[in-house]
């Protein structure tokens, strides 16, 4: 049982389309939601000596007429890991154990691709008797359409020794649209199990659930021919196992989840397929591949599960742990993999709940931590996209974008319509300069990162005339308005010029290396005169008795480049601690809301263990005691606890930057002792 109470629990968590979670305590509560909110229902029944039980979603679909629903097994049990949720249900005498797993291996690119989740049922006897039992699982056409009065289609097929129901909206036209709050309707959803005796695969409406309850035969519908409304038809796929008779020794079925979107994002005018279909395996071959290597990948994902349990419980504590095991399948599910038109990896995430841009630099940016530490390659393949649309003509500016599109449909940057007044110069420039050294240090490939100095150098020249007093301009923050003179975002230039020097001398140009970290070092000088307020430094220059989390100090630390006074961040951690409210520090002196990931950036600048457990252990009681449930959110008050917006963003990437910073991979040069600062 975790300590922290998930606001949400992933249940199928693949990509921004193919996402799935229960937003309540109990599976039973509520329907099974899209991480929009959009139902996406799932429901499941087990009969036990004749008596019939609830496990999943509820069993009458129209919430306006009235069903009595069947009673629920008691949820004994909810443990949620990196990879995996297990609930625990007992009733007359019988456990019933389920495991959702989403195989999200960052060190395997072509299992983090596939679109195929698992759910592991496990039923046993705990009162030394004999039990019959009977289990009924559905999905409804929800789950490929992005609106319920549209229309569905569906087919049985068996794929060896598997059966496979298939459902897929009566249109298809792939990529027709773009949007934030918005489901996929092009593609096919696949519900999948292994054939024996005991199992039953059919098509039909919602009235299956009750036909089982009342221990009819199960009678399958023809959804071929004649599409189904899915608000008015309730089409589902539905799979029952005949477990017979079930003892101390138990029995396990295992389905699979899986939805082939045929084609995944428009990428400046091609066409592009997922990454998993780049060899051209298909929707069938995918499949098999799913259960052939079932028990190998849960094998894989616990041995992961317990990696990163072991080393965030050493590195930040056990509640620390809970919150990277929360963040990690979301942070992931944010984004698609595919490859381009060359065969190069391209990473773009969805800015969900907030815009639905597709490979937003800033976005990006807080999300790196995470994939730095076990796949810098996908860093990479959110910086190629945006140098391809810089390199494009199309981008006019001397900065660097802010995104090159809305998902899935990237063909340019959208944000603010590209009106220089709306876009964030120093911010995108900076973020860019930070990942492509970051990629490098990490292990990623220097060669392509390298190859695009060019396009750095155009960008670092715009920090060095801009960057430490910044204009009045929006960073990435942009919920707060424009702001002039942004210390923050003036220590975001800083570190940008100086990845660029680290990038010089990874060229083996130590000259132009050593001018380029001068001139952050002398940056760095005047800004701590700039933003000096005594015990802590100001959110903007010139505006006394203000503050903010300097969180892009962390870069600072992190490559042992030491051009901020250590004293002063210590300062400042102390100062974090005192403006703590009960669920997070907040962002700055303007509100009382906070971002999670700018938190936990900012807590790991603390040199204690115990400074960082204090400021990160409220975004779990935040957690915990939030009345909104939604997908971990990132920007949420201080105070109340409540949701201010954003949720299933790829931002949570962020909560890992303790863990980073505890490898040291990114150390570039031998840290700057304080002795060593004040001889400047």
């Amino acid at each position: 049982m975790n300590a922290i109470r998930p606001s949400a629990v992933p249940l199928v968590t693949v990509d921004p389309y193919f996402s799935v979670w229960s937003f309540a305590d109990r599976l039973t509560d509520d329907h099974t939601r899209h991480w929009t909110g959009q139902r996406h229902g799932m429901v499941g029944l087990i009969r036990i000596d004749g008596s019939v039980f609830r496990f999943a979603g509820q069993v009458e679909p129209n919430a306006e007429r009235y069903y009595p629903e069947l009673p629920a097994m008691e949820q004994t049990g909810l443990r949620v890991t990196a990879l995996s949720t297990f609930y625990t249900f007992e009733a007359s005498g019988v456990r019933l154990d389920l495991r959702f797993a989403s195989p999200l291996l960052l060190h395997d690119l072509d299992v983090l691709s596939r679109p195929a989740s698992y759910l592991v049922l496990e039923a046993q006897s705990t009162d030394g008797r004999d039990h019959d039992v009977q289990i009924y699982f559905d999905v409804t056409g929800e789950w490929c359409v992005d609106r319920p009065q549209q229309r569905v289609l569906g087919e049985r097929s068996d794929i060896g020794d598997l059966v496979s129901l298939k459902l897929g909206h009566e249109i298809q036209e792939p990529l027709n649209r773009s949007g934030d709050d918005h489901r996929i309707d092009w593609g096919y959803f696949y519900l999948n199990a292994e054939q024996d005796g005991g199992t039953t695969a059919l098509l039909g409406t919602a009235a299956l659930r009750k036909a089982f309850a009342r221990g009819e035969t199960l009678r399958a519908e023809d959804l071929s021919a004649a599409p189904r409304v899915v608000r008015d038809d309730q089409p589902v796929a539905a799979l029952a196992f005949d477990c017979g008779s079930v003892n101390g020794e138990g029995t396990r079925r295992r389905i699979v989840f899986a939805y082939d979107d045929v084609y995944a994002m428009e990428y400046f005018g091609d066409r592009l397929e997922a990454y998993w279909k780049r060899g051209g395996m298909d929707a069938r071959a995918m499949i098999e591949a799913a259960f052939a290597e079932h028990d190998a990948l849960i094998e894989r994902c616990d041995a992961f599960d317990r990696q990163l349990s072991e080393e965030a419980s050493g590195s930040g504590g056990e509640r620390y742990a809970e919150l990277l095991a929360l963040g990690y399948r979301q942070a992931i599910a944010a984004h698609k993999l595919v490859a381009d038109a060359e065969g190069k990896l391209l990473f773009l995430s969805k800015e969900c709940y907030s815009n639905g841009c597709l490979a937003t630099v800033d976005v990006s940016y807080p999300s790196i931590p995470l994939f730095l530490l076990y796949a810098p390659e996908l860093v990479e393949g959110m910086i190629r996209p945006i140098v391809k649309y810089a390199r494009s003509g199309d981008w006019p500016f001397d900065f660097a974008p802010h995104d090159i599109g809305q998902y899935p449909l990237g063909s340019g940057q959208v944000y603010g319509e590209n009106k220089l007044e709306y876009q964030m110069p120093v911010e995108e420039s900076g973020n860019m300069l930070v990942m492509a050294a970051s990629t490098c240090l990490a292990g990623g490939d220097r060669e392509y990162i390298l190859a695009q100095t060019d396009l750095w150098e155009a960008w670092v020249r715009y920090l060095i005339e801009y960057g430490l007093d910044p204009e009045n301009q929006l960073c990435t923050d942009d919920f707060a308005g424009h702001l002039a003179r942004n210390a923050n975002l003036s220590v975001k230039a800083v570190m940008g010029i100086a990845s660029f020097s680290i990038l010089k001398r990874l060229q083996g140009d130590e000259t132009e290396a050593q001018r380029y970290m001068d001139i952050a070092r002398d940056m760095a000088d005047k800004w701590s005169e700039l933003a000096d307020d005594g015990d802590h430094t100001k959110l903007a220059f010139g505006q006394d008795g203000t503050w903010s989390l300097k969180y892009n100090l962390i870069w600072d630390t992190l490559y042992g480049t030491g051009l901020f006074d250590p004293d002063m961040i210590r300062r400042e951690v102390s100062w974090y601690k005192s403006k703590r409210n009960a669920y997070g520090t907040p962002l700055d002196s303007r509100a009382d809301y906070t971002k999670s990931d700018w938190l936990v950036w900012a807590a790991s600048l603390a040199d204690d263990n115990a400074d960082f457990s204090e400021l990160v252990a409220p975004i779990g009681e935040m957690l915990s005691k939030t009345q909104d449930r939604v997908p971990f959110s990132d920007w949420t008050d201080t105070v109340t606890a409540r949701q201010i917006g954003f949720q299933h963003r790829s931002v949570l990437g962020g909560l890992f930057m303790k863990l980073l910073k505890e490898r040291g991979t990114m150390r570039f040069e031998p840290s700057r002792s304080t002795q060593a600062f004040s001889e400047r």
